[in-house]
C-alpha cells in the first residue's frame, strides 16, 4: 500500500505546522478580519476606508538570506524581513498596510521551523497593525533541495488618493535627501555575501553573523514621527535590490536627479568589512548594498532643521540632469 507520505509530503506535519503557528496568526488580527484560520481564503472589510482609498500592493521575497538563516539555524529574523521589506514598499506611495498573505515552500516540512518562520511574521504585522490574514505552507520533494526554504508574501495596504507619494509636481531642483538608516543589508545583496563568506578560510564572528542576519527595518515609525515634526515629503525611496542608482530615479521627475554626498553618515562596520573582503568598487557597493541607508526621503530644503530633530541626516540633493542619473560625490572612507 502506498501513500502520500512515500512520496515525500506529509500532511499531518502540515497540520501541525498550521496549529503551531495558529496563535501567532490570530494576535495579528485586526477589527476588520472577517474570517478564522484555516478558511479558503481571508476575508477583511473595507468599510473603514473610506471614500478616494486606494488600494496598494505589492508581492516579494526574502532572496538567499534564507540560505543564511539555514546555515545558522535563524529562522525567526526572515519572518520579519518579509513583513517589512513589503510594508517599506508600500509606504513609498504613502499607503498603511491593511493585511499580508505569506507562501513558505521547502523539500520537507518542519513545523517547528515554519511555526518560527510564521511568528516572525506576526511579530512584525503586529508592529504595524496589520493583520496576517493567510498563507500557503508547500512541501514539495524534488523541486527544493533538502534543507532549503523559499518564503515569500504579499501585502496590501490603502492611502487616500489625495495623499500618494511620489508628489512629483512638487519635487524640485534643490529639495534635499534626508537618509534614515538601515541596520543590516536588508534583504539584498545577500548572493554577493555568501560568495564573499565561502570564499574566507575562516568562520565569521558570532556579531558579524547577527549583523548579517538583522532583520528588514519598518521605516513606518520614522515617517509618521517625521510628519508628526511637521515634516512633510514629497517622495520617499526604499533602497533595495539594486541599492542607490536603480532605486532613487524611481520616484524623481523628469530634468532632475540626486547627488549623494558620501561621508554624510558613518557607513557601517559590516558593509565595511564586505567591501574590504572583495575589494568591491563603490559603483558596485551603493547598487548592491543599502550602505547604512534603508529609506531615503525628499524633502524641501527649509524643513531641514525640523528633520534633525528626528535623528536624520542629509544625505544628497536633487540637481538639474537630462539623465537622472545618480551620482556619487565625496568619500566614504
Amino acid at each position: 500500500m502506498t501513500n502520500y507520505a512515500d512520496a515525500g509530503v506529509d500532511i499531518d506535519a502540515g497540520n501541525r505546522a498550521v496549529k503551531l503557528m495558529g496563535e501567532a496568526v490570530r494576535s495579528t488580527n485586526t477589527p476588520a478580519v472577517l474570517s478564522e484560520l484555516g478558511a479558503f481564503g481571508g476575508l477583511f472589510s473595507t468599510d473603514a476606508l473610506g471614500e478616494g482609498a486606494v488600494l496598494v500592493a505589492s508581492t516579494d521575497g526574502v532572496g538567499t538570506k534564507v540560505e543564511l538563516a539555514a546555515r545558522y539555524g535563524r529562522w525567526n529574523g526572515v519572518g520579519q524581513d518579509l513583513v517589512n521589506h513589503c510594508v517599506d514598499d508600500i509606504l513609498v506611495q504613502g499607503a498603511r498596510p491593511l493585511f499580508f498573505l505569506d507562501y513558505i515552500a521547502t523539500a520537507k516540512l518542519v513545523p517547528e521551523l515554519v511555526a518560527e518562520i510564521v511568528t516572525g511574521m506576526a511579530e512584525a504585522c503586529r508592529a504595524v497593525d496589520c493583520a496576517l490574514l493567510g498563507g500557503e505552507t508547500a512541501e514539495m520533494p524534488g523541486v527544493y533541495t533538502d534543507g532549503s526554504v523559499d518564503i515569500a508574501g504579499t501585502i496590501v495596504g490603502a492611502v487616500h488618493r489625495d495623499a500618494l507619494w511620489p508628489r512629483t509636481d512638487a519635487i524640485e531642483v534643490g529639495d534635499v535627501l534626508l537618509g534614515m538608516a538601515s541596520d543590516s543589508p536588508h534583504t539584498n545583496g545577500y548572493s554577493l555575501i555568501r560568495l564573499l563568506l565561502d570564499r574566507r578560510d575562516d568562520d565569521p564572528s558570532d556579531a558579524f553573523v547577527d549583523w548579517l542576519l538583522t532583520p528588514h527595518r519598518s521605516y513606518l515609525t520614522d515617517v509618521d514621527e517625521l510628519r508628526a515634526l511637521g515634516v512633510e515629503p514629497k517622495a520617499l525611496a526604499h533602497i533595495t535590490g539594486g541599492g542607490f542608482f536603480e532605486n532613487i530615479p524611481r520616484v524623481l521627475p523628469g530634468g532632475v536627479a540626486a547627488e549623494i554626498e558620501l561621508g554624510t553618515w558613518s557607513v557601517p562596520a559590516g558593509f565595511r568589512q564586505l567591501v574590504e573582503w572583495g575589494d568591491v568598487p563603490d559603483t558596485e557597493s551603493f547598487r548592491t548594498w543599502n550602505m547604512g541607508i534603508g529609506l531615503i526621503a525628499v524633502i524641501d530644503a527649509i524643513d531641514v532643521d525640523a528633520a534633525a530633530a528626528a535623528g536624520h541626516r542629509v544625505i544628497g540633493r536633487l540637481v538639474a540632469s537630462d539623465t537622472g542619473e545618480v551620482t556619487l560625490v565625496g568619500d566614504w572612507r
